[in-house]
């Protein structure tokens, strides 16, 4: 394969001024490197300084064809115009890459060109390496050095595992240092790392309550420190609260004028933001007003503050978080179109615990290690009620209607109360009987508004009920019928000949004169 080098002629060092080193020349002369051919880029002015060197080259390397290759620049340190005409003349070139290894000489030409070839290098416009010559040192050959640089970091392996080092770190950070077996929540942690890292955009979190999105946003505020993309503070703002004629102020921040009163001066949260980081959880709770004006910061990063009519300029990056699809926020109304539309561009959903059981393990081992922290002891599990919570816990029919927090309280009791620092079973059998205990209470009054929308004036047991009331939010959580039978199912489906889990789940609907078209309808015309 033929050795071909692009370079610029130097016009001060090809002159040989320096140790009688011409580096063009001596390109061609390095016996590890044969060059084929060099093409030599230079301006009619210095057409003569050109011809010279190709002759130089045909002396000391006489199987090196030299091509001068003309190409005028009005100013040689401007870079659109450098750029422009490397482009071109890239663009024209007709690269052989199955018959030629093409490089690029960085050694001669100004800075401007030396950045143009690297960019052009890089995106592959020019399909080439770069070659970086030295003159000859003390105790070196004559014709100088010559350094070879591949742009593709994957072939450095060093660098490579740098890379992958880093990208794991940033994962774990992202994870609060939880391994995940998941993999919908490695991809949103790789995918956010990714966004975080080059985006100042509006992130939108999207989750169920205590799947966490609030020590997500946080760890967000942390990865963009580590990466430089901020200074400032990370501010947390939960939008239920700014209800009123307080929401304004509070948020955009309020001069003496605007009351009269001495001290009702306020910064808000957006000055408190300045440079860093704004969290606005429940964003589908502020008000149509706040929310437009909240918009007006995000596109121009400037508001009046009330009782102000002076502009003030705040540059913060927005993380908003909300319990469900954005489309179905827009669809009820509970966020503005125009709001909606910015905050579209990245959505991350947060998977609910029951979406990722292979996390409860290392989930609860984290969450105990917080307890022992917090309570200044150590706690563990003995292996016999370990083996007993995580069956519990991990059974498709455990709801955890609370997700991380519902895990994370529980941990916290089962710690506080261990004896001499053990976990032991029949205090997991406690702890398991108190979840169930609070989750039905809390799901009594929600069964029954459930069914009466789904079956108005029907009377159902109080068996009936809870059942049906889980079944249809199953089916509601699901993709299809047959994915929420697999759901259902999941337990009893294995001592089963047949897996039809459709048809067991069709039946059981037919029995109260349901079926999944009319689940689904309710659950599209209620916003589930």
């Amino acid at each position: 394969m033929r050795n071909v080098v692009l370079g610029f002629l130097g016009i001060q060092l090809d002159m040989g001024k320096r140790r009688d080193w011409r580096p063009s020349v001596q390109l061609c002369a390095h016996p590890g490197f044969p060059v084929d051919r060099l093409e030599l880029i230079h301006d009619q002015r210095h057409h003569v300084l050109a011809s010279t060197v190709a002759a130089a080259v045909a002396r000391i390397s006489p199987q090196t064809e030299v091509r001068l290759v003309r190409m005028d620049m009005a100013d040689p340190w401007d870079f659109q115009e450098v750029y422009g005409k490397l482009y071109d003349f890239a663009a024209a070139y007709g690269f052989d890459e199955d018959r030629e290894r093409y490089h690029v000489h960085l050694t001669t030409g100004t800075h401007v060109a030396q950045i143009c070839w690297f960019l052009l290098t890089e995106s592959r416009h020019v399909p080439a390496r770069l070659v970086q010559t030295g003159p000859p040192r003390a105790d070196g050959p004559p014709q100088g050095t010559l350094d070879v640089i591949d742009l593709d970091l994957a072939r450095y392996n060093a660098l490579q595992r740098r890379f992958e080092a880093a990208a794991r770190d940033h994962s774990a950070l992202l994870l609060g240092g939880v391994e995940t077996a998941s993999p919908a929540m490695q991809a949103l942690a790789a995918r956010l790392d990714q966004v975080a890292t080059v985006s100042d955009a509006p992130i939108l979190l999207v989750g169920e309550a205590g799947t966490g999105k609030s020590d997500l946003a946080a760890r967000i505020h942390e990865l963009k420190l580590v990466r430089r993309r901020i200074k400032g503070r990370l501010v947390q703002v939960n939008c239920a609260t700014l209800r009123g004629p307080q929401a304004l102020p509070a948020l955009f921040g309020q001069r003496r004028s605007a009351t009269g009163i001495a001290g009702s001066e306020r910064p808000g949260f957006l000055r408190e933001a300045d440079g860093g980081v704004l969290f606005l959880d429940r964003i589908d709770e502020l008000g149509a007003d706040e929310q437009a004006a909240l918009l007006q910061v995000i596109e121009t990063g400037r508001y009046c503050p009330v009782g102000s009519e002076a502009e003030v300029t705040a540059r913060f990056h927005l993380i908003a978080a909300a319990s469900a699809d954005p489309g179905e926020l827009l669809r009820t109304g509970r966020l503005r179109p125009d709001l909606h539309a910015r905050l579209s561009q990245w959505v991350f959903r947060l998977p609910p615990l029951r979406e990722r059981r292979e996390d409860i393990a290392a989930h609860l081992i984290a969450l105990t290690e917080a307890s022992e922290r917090q309570l200044g002891r150590k706690t563990g599990f003995n292996a016999d009620a370990l083996a007993q919570y995580l069956r519990f816990a991990e059974d498709p029919a455990t709801p955890w209607p609370g997700n991380l927090r519902d895990l994370q309280a529980s941990a916290h009791r089962m710690a506080v109360l261990a004896e001499r620092g053990r976990i032991t079973a029949p205090m997991v059998a406690d702890e398991i009987a108190a979840l169930r205990g609070q989750w039905q209470a809390a799901q009594a009054d929600r069964d029954a508004a459930l069914l009466q929308a789904l079956l108005p004036g029907v009377a159902l047991d109080e068996f009936d009920r809870a059942q049906l009331a889980a079944v249809v939010r199953a089916c509601r959580d699901s993709a299809s019928l047959s994915a929420a039978g697999r759901r259902l199912f999941a337990v009893s489906r294995q001592d089963k000949a047949s897996q039809n889990d459709a048809d067991r789940l069709r039946k059981y609907l037919a029995r109260f004169g349901l079926d999944w078209a009319a689940v689904s309808a309710a659950a599209t015309a209620a916003g589930h």
